[in-house]
């Protein structure tokens, strides 16, 4: 964030413009696009014509241009046109002073300068119901729940890890391996291990978690909790919103459509199409565009409620008769309470429109009663998302790209994150002139396949992929083979930069062959009778191998207790699944799953054993005792 006084800003405007910011990103990218960008400027005191927030925009997004603007860029716009405007009074009038925004000092060294954070608290509320909801039955939660929700308890209830670790597997189960939670004897450096495992985990599963640290959680910063909690959350809730777990999102395929079209969606904009289709079977005669305005007099709410409740629960359109808009939102919160889903909004939430909020009430409403009829004849097989793809957009998703990648492919078809990822890997690989951001209609399809020729042409040219037989016209038309061969191998340079630049200059780039022949040496050293040939060598299968590198770089932390002998299938998941949580918990920041290892998956295995050369690398700048 800017510094304080440069813009002659006072700290309230400075916390709201951050408060503003954060409430329009709903998705925890960091980044938000042109409609986003109007709403806040319109909040803020300016009500600028589209075609203005678009000039505005490609002036500056600048840092990695890619349509959308991050905090800096926001309040660095505001700023100037402050000095254009004199909205002083207006601002002053749209921000008078708001209860529940708490303003936290700035933890990083930046924070010597006056960097302030601003933490709502509606989203702390909401945020500690719901971990009380969702674990309340966890035994190894029951010292620390519930968490008061109105106090500063959940940044303490959260300072050992052990309920974020939950969280992580509540949202995506079993991406944790209970073994490896530090729940006794907990101090200093076992609570540090608990904060570098849900990181990794939490990296691993798409968070978007470069600029947090063990310590800094540790610390129970509100600003940085939140962002974690809402990036974990969120993916809980939006996990499931796909054709392959209901297949009654085919009824929302509109006149003209196809399966395919309904991949291209957002959860967001299915969950959209889902309210509206509830709507129009209950007759009420409104749609919806936003979880914003659209829903603020709760008669959107009740009508939905209405028709998706089964009928058993007595759930009734009451809240209509009542004309105090906070009235009836609190009588329509008590009919969501019937069907068991009076979560994350409160009546204030439901009127103020806070996007973020309302998103997750209706994700939750979707998942607990989607009330969609049951379809014949829809093989959902086919769109139903591999493990490869899972890896890989979580790899993408975790690197901060914008948009958040749902569906490998279509969202890439414009080449817009691919250029992102080209930039993270290699700066100044890519030309951000010659990249089209703001397709005309007319022109669009054109447009994306100039991006997309220009993808290949930096991956053969600047990256040195091997792409043959790939042109940018398969990446357009989102062909799988295309669009895997260049995400695996964008992957793939992203964790060997990060190794070569650890190994030093002059060294040469590190290579496969010298990742087997680290690993192999280290074992040795640590007088481990294991070894492996490549990584299709069938031995790496039961995990052991895995599992003695980790206790050879970092010694004294394996349990070998729970490494089993493998006699059975069953052995070796075990196995795999302890190693992966494992690396992650000693600072490998490991993407693959654990039946990557136990199928002997030779791309994902040279991921994970990467990860953990990178770990090497670093040696004791992660070491705990």
């Amino acid at each position: 964030m800017s510094k304080r006084g440069t813009y002659d800003l006072s700290q309230e405007q400075l916390d709201e413009l951050v408060n503003v910011f954060h409430q329009l990103d709903t998705d925890g990218s960091g980044k938000i696009d042109l409609t986003e960008l109007s709403t806040a400027l319109e909040i803020v005191g300016f009500k600028l014509p589209q075609y203005e927030v678009r000039q505005l925009i490609a002036q500056y997004d600048t840092k990695c241009p890619d349509g959308k603007i991050d905090i800096d860029e926001f309040n660095q716009m505001y700023g100037k046109l402050k000095q254009q405007y004199d909205i002083g009074s207006k601002f002053k009038k749209n921000i008078a002073p708001r209860q529940n925004l708490k303003t936290h000092g700035g933890m990083s060294d930046a924070s010597v300068e006056g960097t302030t954070h601003s933490v709502k608290k509606e989203e702390q509320v909401a945020f500690a119901d719901w971990i009380n909801r969702a674990l309340k039955d966890d035994v190894d939660c029951k010292t620390l729940l519930p968490i008061d929700p109105e106090s500063d308890d959940l940044y303490k209830k959260l300072k050992n890890g052990i309920i974020l670790c939950k969280l992580i597997n509540d949202s995506v189960p079993d991406t944790i391996d209970e073994r490896t939670i530090n729940k006794t004897n907990l101090n200093i450096y076992r609570e540090h291990e608990n904060h570098q495992l849900v990181l990794s985990s939490a990296q691993a599963i798409g968070c978007n978690v470069v600029n947090i640290r063990p310590d800094e959680l540790e610390k129970g910063k509100p600003h940085l909790v939140l962002g974690l909690l809402w990036q974990i959350i969120r993916i809980g809730l939006l996990n499931d919103i796909n054709l392959a777990q209901h297949p009654g999102l085919v009824l929302l395929l509109e006149e003209g459509e196809e399966i395919a079209d309904l991949m291209k969606l957002s959860p967001e904009q299915i969950l959209i199409r889902w309210v509206n289709y509830h709507l129009r079977k209950a007759g009420c005669g409104r749609q919806i565009a936003n979880f914003s305005s659209d829903i603020k007099d709760s008669e959107v709410y009740t009508y939905l409620l209405h028709q998706i409740a089964p009928k058993e629960n007595g759930v009734t359109l009451a809240p209509l008769q009542n004309h105090d808009l906070e009235g009836r939102a609190g009588e329509m919160l008590d009919e969501a309470d019937k069907i068991g889903c009076k979560s994350f909004v409160t009546p204030k939430d439901v009127v103020n429109g806070n996007p973020k909020l309302n998103l997750a009430f209706v994700a939750n409403l979707f998942n607990t009663h989607p009330a969609l009829d049951k379809v014949e004849d829809v093989d959902t097989e086919q769109y139903e998302e591999t493990r490869e793809e899972k890896t890989y957009r979580n790899w993408m998703n975790s690197m901060g790209v914008n948009p958040v990648v749902h569906y490998l492919y279509s969202d890439l078809q414009d080449g817009l994150v691919f250029f992102q990822l080209f930039d993270i890997i290699k700066k100044g690989s890519v030309d951000w002139k010659r990249v089209i951001r703001n397709f005309n209609k007319l022109r669009i399809n054109f447009e994306k396949l100039e991006n997309c020729n220009y993808c290949v042409e930096i991956a053969r040219d600047k990256m040195m992929f091997s792409l043959v037989g790939i042109g940018g016209k398969d990446l357009q038309d989102g062909q799988q083979t295309a669009t895997l061969a260049l995400v695996w191998q964008l992957m793939r340079a992203y964790t060997l930069a990060i190794l070569t630049e650890l190994a030093g200059n002059g060294q040469h780039t590190i290579k496969e062959k010298d990742i087997i022949e680290w690993a192999n040496q280290k074992l040795k050293m640590a007088g481990k009778q294991s070894s492996f040939r490549d990584f299709k060598d069938s031995s790496l299968s039961d995990g052991k191998v895995i599992i003695d590198l980790l206790d050879s770089i970092v010694p004294g932390k394996i349990n070998f207790s729970l490494v089993k002998d493998c006699q059975s299938d069953e052995d070796k998941m075990a196995n795999a699944k302890y190693a992966i949580s494992m690396a992650r918990k000693l600072g490998a920041r490991v993407y693959a799953l654990p039946e990557d290892i136990v199928e002997v998956r030779p791309k994902m295995l040279l991921t994970i054993f990467a990860c953990i050369m990178v770990r090497g690398y670093k040696g004791s700048e992660h070491q705990t005792e």
